[in-house]
């Protein structure tokens, strides 16, 4: 048997089937009372087929206020519980995990969500005129934010979920709070990395209260914002420190934010060429050498996601303990109907499907629609569409949040 389907025992005792992971993704295929929908099921059930150990979905958000992308889920009443049951149980037919990410966008939120997002502090994401001028969050609101994560994480629990992923990377809020870029405050939850990692500190400790010492907890964090000013690896490697001393179950390493996005930069040979080391490119996975120092300072279950393509690849570093667990994305698009054969060593290969329109600006744009555009596809039960094209790729994600906006009530 290959180490990438060999099972995995978490901290909890949670027992994951095999190492390989479905990342979050965002689905955008919410109805109008931000619900999951038969999309999702659909999604889902699909994705459960592929064998993967454990699928863990895309951004469900805390507050409706303060979406990462219009269609995205909202887990905030009870009163839609026999919904999220239905998604739930459509999600581990095949006796896999199916955990929920947790997030809240804080200033990523746009203009069709809302013109003022809650963010740590006053400073704006500029990037195409979509986002607008933050409000400093007050006491009373980062109190609500801790209260909407363990309110969102137990009523997970509660329909069936099976562990939880608390977002705190790629600039949303928590990402936000961890950075001296995005995080200017002078009181107990700005300035020293001790204050300005207390608010995940602070979800983690209450959600474990909630869900109990048998309920899987995991925390996606940047290893690093990739620009000047932010969040750096050395004090991404204190806040793991931190970590090893909260008893989650599972660390998945990334990196990057709206401003700087790392799985486009990465994917880019030329900008790899410039920003990126030669021996992560050559190696194939995009924060493994991070990967390594993590495993110095913590003795958590490490997982990384992106760039892994190779069979043979995935098998070394599960088998050199590297990492824990393998994380992949794209390829559960590009390669849906492959991921069986891949996990048995049938197929030895996966694509990596790389969108590019020319035009420096919206390249990111371009590869963002391209994958959303597929997963909507997805769960309306139509295949993968390869020729696509890319300048329509790139305004696309603008124009569906738009659509999307205008038949919701936004603040």
């Amino acid at each position: 048997m290959s180490t990438l389907n060999t099972p995995l025992t978490l901290p909890c005792g949670a027992i994951l089937k095999n190492r390989l992971v479905k990342a979050a993704m965002t689905e955008r295929i919410s109805n109008t009372n931000f619900e999951p929908t038969l999309g999702h099921e659909l999604l889902y059930s699909n994705w459960s087929k592929t064998g993967a150990g454990l699928l863990i979905t895309g951004n469900v958000i805390i507050d409706r206020k303060h979406l990462e992308s219009a269609g995205n889920v909202v887990f905030d009443n009870k009163q839609m519980l026999p919904v999220l049951r239905s998604w739930a149980e459509s999600s581990k037919i095949n006796n896999n995990h199916i955990w929920v990410q947790i997030s809240h966008a804080g200033r990523q939120t746009n203009i069709f969500g809302t013109r003022r997002p809650l963010a740590p502090s006053e400073v704006q994401l500029k990037k195409l005129g979509l986002f607008g001028k933050p409000k400093a969050m007050t006491y009373k609101d980062i109190k609500e934010v801790i209260d909407g994560f363990v309110k969102a994480a137990s009523l997970a629990k509660e329909a069936g979920f099976t562990g939880i992923q608390i977002h705190s990377a790629h600039g949303y809020l928590l990402s936000q709070f961890l950075s001296p870029r995005t995080n200017t405050r002078t009181d107990k939850w700005g300035g020293s990395l001790e204050n300005r990692s207390r608010l995940l500190l602070s979800i983690i400790r209450e959600t474990r209260k909630v869900v109990g010492n048998k309920f899987p907890i995991s925390v996606k964090l940047n290893s690093a914002d990739f620009q000047k000013g932010g969040f750096t690896e050395e004090e991404s490697l204190e806040v793991v420190k931190m970590l090893d001393n909260e008893g989650i179950d599972l660390l998945e390493i990334s990196g990057g934010t709206y401003e700087k996005v790392a799985f486009f930069l990465l994917n880019d040979d030329e900008q790899a060429e410039k920003e990126v080391k030669e021996s992560t490119r050559r190696r194939e996975a995009y924060f493994i050498d991070f990967a390594k120092k993590v495993r110095q300072v913590s003795s958590v279950p490490l997982m990384i996601t992106g760039g892994f393509r190779s069979f043979e690849f995935c098998n070394d570093v599960l088998l050199n303990g590297e990492v824990d667990l393998i994380g992949m994305a794209r390829p559960f698009i590009t390669n849906r109907e492959d991921i069986p054969q891949f996990l048995e060593g049938e197929i030895q290969h996966l694509e990596n499907k790389v969108l590019r329109t020319g035009i420096a600006q919206f390249e990111d744009a371009a590869e963002g629609g391209f994958y959303a555009r597929q997963i909507i596809r997805f769960s309306k039960g139509k295949p993968f569409k390869l020729n696509m094209s890319p300048l329509w790729c790139s305004m696309f994600l603008v124009l569906y949040e738009l659509r999307k906006a205008m038949g919701k009530k936004f603040v």
